[in-house]
């Protein structure tokens, strides 16, 4: 049911879709506090410099799979990939974020960067409990971000909404779900 009304959701216009502006949203983000869990390193002397910040409106799709050790059988969500589309500062649609993960700009297959996690991951809870958590990323290794994204050191997820996995449990395995969520995504790059 939940994902027939997240297809229907995409379906509308975008006067529907965005009841604030993602540029009221990128700049909103602007202000906010980031914690040090996953604030950009200073990077002395030459500091970083922001490439593109992008308001993503989308979902966040799980799937069913068996708890470790549950007998009898119980089924717990288990994160499969997003799917959002991205806007930039001018309420444009610009491009996509999907699995991998990865963002890459529309009509534009040079534009396109993949992410990994640092080890140990740099995350840390939302301020909205509902929400997925902000994080912060690398350009993924063997995958050489490309066009705007070349010299991106990181990747930042921050101001979500939405996108947790449901707390009550799948009850078969076949069992897939997609949560509405919104963020905000900045790319950063190490001066040299």
């Amino acid at each position: 049911m939940l994902a027939l009304l997240i297809t229907g959701f995409f379906a509308c216009d975008d006067k529907d879709i965005l009841h604030t502006k993602p540029s009221q949203h990128i700049s909103e983000s602007e202000n906010l506090a980031i914690p040090d869990e996953i604030d950009l390193p200073s990077n002395l002397p030459g500091g970083n410099t922001r490439v593109a910040t992008f308001y993503a409106v989308g979902v966040q799709k799980y799937k069913a799979r068996q708890k470790a050790g549950s007998d009898p059988v119980v089924y717990e969500w288990v994160f499969v990939a997003p799917a959002a589309v991205l806007y930039d500062v001018t309420n444009a649609k610009v491009g996509t974020h999907s699995a991998g993960p990865t963002w890459q700009l529309s009509g534009s297959t040079t534009d396109s960067i993949y992410a990994q996690q640092f080890a140990p991951p740099r995350t840390v809870a939302s301020p909205d409990q509902s929400s997925i958590d902000w994080l912060l990323l690398m350009p993924k290794v063997g995958k050489t971000p490309t066009g705007l994204f070349t010299d991106v050191s990181y990747i930042q997820r921050i101001a979500t909404k939405g996108g947790k996995a449901p707390a009550t449990a799948p009850v078969s395995l076949t069992d897939t779900i997609d949560v509405y969520y919104t963020a905000v995504y900045r790319f950063t790059k190490k001066n040299q």
